[in-house]
C-alpha cells in the first residue's frame, strides 16, 4: 500500500516549541515498520514556524515577511531531526518543499510527481511540508492538511493518515462537553459533521479538526481512504492501515473518483469570483454533467479574467460546483440570461465547459 501520513504542529513541537523527538521517533519508527511490511509511505510535517521561533527565541510575529523567515531557520531544525531518528533505522529521508504551484502548473505537477516518485523507488522516506519560506501569501495551502491530501493525489496513495491530538471526530466539543465520544466511521462528510469539527483548537498550528475533514474530504474524492487519530496512540499507522475499529475517524473514499486535473480545479484553486446560476441550470449541472451556458446566469460577483477559478453557486448562496470560467467577468454581466443564439458575434458560448466543472454534490 502506497500511504501519506501528516503529523500536525501540536504533535511535533513540545508545548515551548522545540522539536519533539521522542514523537517523530514514534512516528519514525512506526513508518520504518509499515515499510518492512512492503509499504510506501510518505511523511508530510507541520512544525518549521514554531521551531524556528523557539530556536530565535521569539514571539510570534503577525507579519508574513518575519514568519517566512522564521519558517526557513525552522526548518532545518525539524529536517535534521527526522535525518537523524530515520538514520539510526537505516533508512534515508528526502526533503521535499511544495508550493501551490506545483499542483496549479501541470508541468510542475509532473515534475513534483517525478521526484517524489523517484524518491520512493530508491528506498528513500520523503518528507514533505509547504515552502513556507518563499510561499506567496495570497497563494498558499494554510494549512498541511490541505497539503497532504493533495500529495496523495499526486503519488496516487491509497491511504491519508492525519495524525493530530485528539482520538478523531468526536460528537461535540470535548472541552464542552466531557462525555463526548468518537464518530468511528464516515461513508459522507455533510454540513453537520463540518459544523461538528469547529475551527482550530491551538495557537501553534494553522489547521483544526475543521481543516482535518475538509483534507479527508479531498482525499475521498480521488479514492483514497482517509483515517483521523491520535499522534501518540500506540501503533497508530499500522492499525490505520489495517483499518482496524476505534483506530480513530475512518472515512471511506467517495464513490465517484476525481481526476488529478479536477481535483486541482477542486481544491487547489483559489476561486476569483461567483456566478450564482437558476434552478434549470443548477439540475442541468449536476444531473447532466452539462457546461454553464450564459442562459443559466442569474448574477456574477467578482471582477476576474478568463480561465479564473469561480465558484458555482444556486440562488440561495449554496456553493455546489466550481470551475474555471473561459469569459471574464464584466462580458458575462453583459450576457446574463442570454440563450446561445442570441449572444453578441465573438462570445464564447460555454461560460464553464463541463471538462473545466466539478460538481461538489451528489444531487
Amino acid at each position: 500500500m502506497r500511504i501519506v501520513v501528516k503529523i500536525g504542529t501540536s504533535s511535533v513541537t513540545a508545548g515551548d516549541g522545540e522539536v519533539n523527538s521522542i514523537a517523530i521517533e514514534k512516528l519514525c519508527t512506526e513508518v520504518v515498520n509499515a515499510r518492512r511490511l512492503g509499504h510506501e509511505v510518505v511523511i508530510v510535517t507541520s512544525g518549521a514556524v514554531t521551531a524556528g521561533l523557539q530556536i530565535l527565541g521569539r514571539d510570534r510575529p503577525s507579519d508574513a515577511r518575519t514568519l517566512q523567515a522564521v519558517s526557513a531557520v525552522g526548518q532545518i531544525e525539524l529536517m535534521r531531526v527526522y535525518r537523524e531518528v530515520l538514520h539510526r533505522h537505516g533508512v534515508i529521508a528526502g526533503q521535499a518543499l511544495l508550493a501551490p504551484l506545483d499542483f496549479m502548473v501541470r508541468q510542475q505537477y509532473v515534475h513534483a510527481r517525478g521526484t517524489v516518485e523517484r524518491l520512493l523507488e530508491m528506498g528513500v522516506v520523503p518528507v514533505i511540508n509547504e515552502n513556507d519560506a518563499i510561499a506567496d501569501d495570497e497563494l498558499r495551502f494554510g494549512d498541511n492538511d490541505r497539503l497532504a491530501a493533495l500529495v496523495s493525489n499526486l503519488i496516487s496513495a491509497e491511504l491519508l493518515v492525519l495524525l493530530t491530538d485528539t482520538p478523531g471526530l468526536l460528537t461535540a466539543d470535548p472541552r464542552l462537553q466531557p462525555d463526548a465520544s468518537l464518530i468511528e466511521e464516515i461513508t459522507e462528510i455533510d454540513r453537520t459533521l463540518e459544523a461538528l469539527a469547529g475551527g482550530s483548537s491551538g495557537s501553534s498550528g494553522s489547521g483544526g479538526m475543521a481543516a482535518k475533514l475538509a483534507s479527508a474530504r479531498m482525499a475521498t474524492w480521488t479514492g483514497v481512504r482517509a483515517v483521523i487519530a491520535a499522534a501518540d496512540r500506540p501503533g497508530v499507522l499500522q492499525d490505520a492501515i489495517e483499518g482496524r475499529p476505534g483506530i480513530g475517524t475512518i472515512v471511506h473514499p467517495h464513490s465517484r473518483k476525481l481526476s488529478a486535473r479536477k481535483l486541482w480545479i477542486a481544491f487547489a484553486v483559489k476561486p476569483e469570483g461567483t456566478l450564482v446560476v437558476d434552478d434549470g441550470a443548477r439540475g442541468a449541472l449536476v444531473g447532466r454533467a452539462t457546461s454553464l451556458l450564459p442562459a443559466g446566469l442569474v448574477d456574477v460577483i467578482g471582477d476576474f479574467g478568463a480561465d479564473s477559478a469561480v465558484e458555482i453557486t444556486t440562488t440561495d448562496g449554496t456553493v455546489f460546483a466550481k470551475g474555471l470560467v473561459r469569459v471574464p467577468a464584466d462580458v458575462l454581466r453583459s450576457t446574463l440570461g442570454l440563450r446561445t443564439n442570441d449572444l453578441p458575434p465573438g462570445v464564447i458560448h460555454e461560460t464553464v465547459h463541463r471538462d473545466d466543472l466539478v460538481v461538489l454534490v451528489d444531487d
